[in-house]
């Protein structure tokens, strides 16, 4: 297939260097923030992904083609917008969102973004946990394809599937955009927690619960309750709360250690979904009438001052509940 990448940070270029082992035309379009010219010299992003060989098949270009079977905007959601108005292209194009934000002024998922934006081919989300730190050095990794045009889906799957990359597909775009963009919330928590070092337990605790309210929210939201105990839901939430690579887990685990968010937004070219999403999420659930906790402590760390050891109180001081209810 001919597949068109935008944007050149560490997920468009691990895609990038995935797609092209598949044995598809890839054209790679990037910032000029981000070097490209550097790029398409030395094969390598020291920014991005340091020690990984991006493949001569790789067309690094400044020109995206509009023409082309799929399209891959691999670019923070608060530039989704613009990326897709500035990279149109044809209705027959299959357009797949790698992004795992929720749009802060319009409350709009990614899918939504670019169907609003420029109405036209098929919609996928793509979505799971999937570090492009590991992706792009071809470790064991799972997707999962989601939207309502299972053709269309189902097109995205043959073109990643690979011995190192299982995709699955799923109808329930919703619940796979808000599992994607929730569960980097619940990992800025899970950073505070081992920035205290409060312990497996809490941890273990924290995942749950971050999991209870993703679900709530997005079946508030129409998704399907059993979406979030898949790749989307479960799986993204393990990896972003555990792993080392998190931005949204370093993120947090700076706070607690007594960083700003201006601090830690600052340092690094790599963009951490989970602030902006962060304010998303808080008022989709106030316009839901959905009770979301974690977000709830999340949003007064980052956005309203609140001291993240008494937010921990304060979740640990709720009112006794059912498990279920």
């Amino acid at each position: 297939m001919r597949i068109q990448i935008i944007g050149g940070g560490s997920w468009g270029l691990a895609i990038a260097r995935h797609l092209a082992l598949n044995g598809h035309g890839v054209r790679l379009w990037s910032r000029e923030e981000d070097n490209p010219a550097a790029l398409r010299a030395t094969r390598e992003s020291p920014a991005f992904l340091p020690g990984v060989h991006i493949p001569e098949a790789v067309d690094v270009n400044p020109e995206s083609d509009p023409d082309v079977d799929i399209a891959v905007y691999a670019v923070p959601s608060h530039v989704m917008r613009a990326a897709v108005t500035q990279h149109p292209v044809s209705d027959t194009t299959v357009r797949v969102s790698v992004a795992k934000g929720i749009e802060n002024d319009t409350l709009l998922r990614m899918s939504e973004v670019i169907g609003q934006t420029a109405p036209g081919g098929p919609v996928v989300a793509l979505s799971g946990p999937s570090h492009a730190e590991e992706v792009a050095r071809g470790l064991p990794a799972t997707l999962v394809a989601a939207g309502s045009d299972m053709v269309a889906c189902e097109r995205v799957q043959r073109a990643f599937m690979a011995d190192t990359l299982r995709v699955y597909t799923s109808p329930d775009i919703v619940g796979v955009e808000l599992g994607g963009s929730l569960k980097n919330v619940v990992a800025i928590a899970a950073g505070v927690c081992d920035g205290f070092g409060l312990g497996d337990n809490a941890k273990a605790a924290l995942i749950t619960r971050g999991l209870a309210e993703m679900a709530r929210l997005g079946v508030a939201h129409g998704a399907e309750p059993i979406t979030f105990a898949g790749l989307s839901g479960m799986g993204d939430l393990i990896v972003t709360c555990a792993s080392r690579h998190s931005r949204n887990r370093h993120l947090g685990e700076g706070i607690a250690q007594g960083k700003t968010l201006e601090e830690l937004t600052g340092s690094t070219p790599m963009v951490a979904e989970g602030v902006r999403t962060t304010k998303s999420a808080h008022a989709l659930a106030d316009r839901l009438k959905v009770d979301m906790p974690i977000t709830r402590a999340v949003h007064g760390v980052l956005f309203e001052g609140d001291d993240p050891r008494e937010a921990v109180i304060r979740l640990m001081q709720r009112e006794a509940k059912p498990e279920r209810g």
